[in-house]
């Protein structure tokens, strides 16, 4: 999948890119690019304008930022990577899911195609990472499963979890001590008053969910029909 060589902050950039946009529809912005990042707006100016020398991404002066098709493509190879080697991590190594994210961000840049490719016939090619995303074959295809945010489904809706954010090592945590993992049923009760908590059942347990966690939780629904989003 990859073409050609590139430097790690140029291949972090498109990564990030793809990742903002992969969930939602909305392409992501230089201002939520550096929050994403981590650096000064000025420094995600001058990246995206050399990623647009390179032709990786399409961007005018105060626009949102797209990638091109070689943009994409360099970016779910480096998805594939980062996914591929968390998944490892977690299986073989016995890493938590909430430590593996910084560890793959290191390992990504300096393992070779051949190394990736061996790990994930030893992994059985994996379809998904231990946090639900979609780990993009070696020809650059996902499969993107049907999927709503929690928070946005109403009272009466039942499914199972099939992605949960990464973004936050505490959120992990914090949902790894309340037992609620990938593949886990829910069923939603409904909202607390004046735009309170949302309450959730899983399996014999039931938790009131501030909108951070039921946002970081993607839900697969059985029942009703989906896509409605509570009154707050």
């Amino acid at each position: 999948m990859k073409q050609t060589p590139t430097s790690s902050s140029v291949e972090d950039y498109v990564k990030v890119i793809y990742s903002f946009t992969e969930w939602q529809d909305k392409p992501i912005s230089s201002t939520q690019l550096a929050t994403r990042l981590g650096v000064a707006n000025s420094s995600v100016s001058e990246m995206v304008r050399k990623l647009k020398d390179q032709g990786l991404v399409n961007h005018k002066p105060y626009s949102a930022i797209r990638l091109t098709e070689p943009g994409l493509a360099l970016a779910l190879s480096m998805v594939r990577r980062h996914r591929l080697l968390e998944t490892y991590l977690v299986q073989e190594l016995g890493y938590s899911w909430d430590e593996v994210h910084d560890e793959a961000e290191l390992l990504e840049h300096a393992v070779s195609d051949t190394f990736i490719e061996r790990m994930s016939a030893k992994l059985g090619h994996p379809t998904r990472d231990p946090h639900g995303d979609p780990i993009p074959d070696a020809d650059g295809h996902v499969d993107m499963p049907d999927a709503f945010r929690m928070g946005e489904l109403d009272a009466g809706h039942r499914g199972r979890i099939i992605r949960i954010s990464d973004h936050d090592p505490e959120l992990l945590r914090y949902l790894d001590e309340q037992h609620i993992a990938l593949d886990a049923a829910v069923h939603i009760i409904g909202r607390k008053p004046f735009g309170g908590a949302l309450i959730v059942e899983f399996g014999p347990q039931t938790l009131d969910l501030s909108d951070e966690v039921a946002d970081a939780l993607w839900v697969a629904t059985t029942s009703p029909h989906a896509g409605c989003t509570i009154p707050g």
